[in-house]
């Protein structure tokens, strides 16, 4: 059994949605825990594993509508733990990518209070997944880029477009469906050719998944036509291509294929 004494916290990745993809470690952690402060992005069903008596308290942020800031979250893990709490703090996803898992163990030491992490599948590996694709190819997409386009409130997004624009690395971008536009501009702009593949996926792993697979210069128009208003993440990178020319190439030898459409949504 994973050591989770009375006082204590953990940072548990929920992964991307789906239950059946949390760890097993993951699950024992929420079983055992007497209060699990929860994400918004959580997955139906995965605190349906919490013992019965279990206290839930929701914590999450999306973009604009924040339930707790920060700091607020950082003081309620510690003064549950100090009260003697066995407290789990549930992230979407996994707590070291996205997930301001630095500020929770800052405050939990600085408070003398025992923290640990149980890492989580994140939103890209799930949408790779579902694609059927993979994040990296050989001699082709040799790196893989996370980023976030979400920028603090009332801040410009401010990233190095240059680096990013990388032809042979795959970019995941997180909550990029808001800043599509900029996204293209930018990337094209630092010299991303406009026919980059790009596939969009909202709601990676959950019965609700959609899927799109566009162009670098349709991303806007795709964005706001296409998909609905769940979390999605975006891959782009010339390593998308490569799964559509093998696929093609076994038509005929007892594949059957039917190539994307763009702007059309599964």
């Amino acid at each position: 059994m994973t050591d989770f004494p009375a006082g204590s916290i953990w940072l548990v990745g929920a992964g991307p949605g789906d239950p059946d993809l949390l760890t097993r470690k993951a699950e024992r952690l929420i079983r055992a825990a007497s209060v699990i402060f929860h994400d918004a992005l959580v997955g139906p069903g995965v605190l349906d594993l919490a013992a019965p008596g279990t206290r839930l308290v929701h914590v999450g942020k999306r973009s604009g509508r924040h339930s707790k800031d920060q700091a607020t979250i950082d003081k309620l893990i510690v003064e549950a733990a100090l009260q003697g709490d066995r407290v789990v703090r549930l992230k979407g996803g996994d707590p070291a990518i996205f997930g301001r898992a630095t500020e929770e163990l800052d405050a939990a030491r600085a408070a003398g209070v025992p923290i640990s992490v149980c890492p989580g599948i994140t939103a890209a590996s799930a949408a790779a997944a579902s694609l059927g694709t993979s994040l990296t190819l050989r001699g082709l997409a040799r790196k893989l880029t996370f980023v976030t386009a979400h920028a603090r409130a009332g801040e410009p997004l401010v990233l190095d477009w240059q680096a990013l624009a990388d032809p042979q690395a795959t970019l995941a971008v997180y909550m990029g469906k808001a800043a599509a536009g900029l996204l293209s501009r930018e990337l094209i702009a630092a010299g991303l050719p406009a026919s980059t593949p790009v596939a969009m996926v909202e709601n990676a792993s959950l019965p609700t998944e959609r899927t799109l697979r566009t162009r670098l210069d349709l991303l806007p128009l795709a964005a706001q036509s296409a998909l609905g208003d769940g979390p999605a993440v975006l891959l782009i990178g010339e390593g998308l291509r490569e799964r559509e020319q093998k696929a093609l190439a076994s038509v005929g030898k007892g594949f059957a294929y039917q190539r994307p459409v763009s702007l059309s949504s599964s």
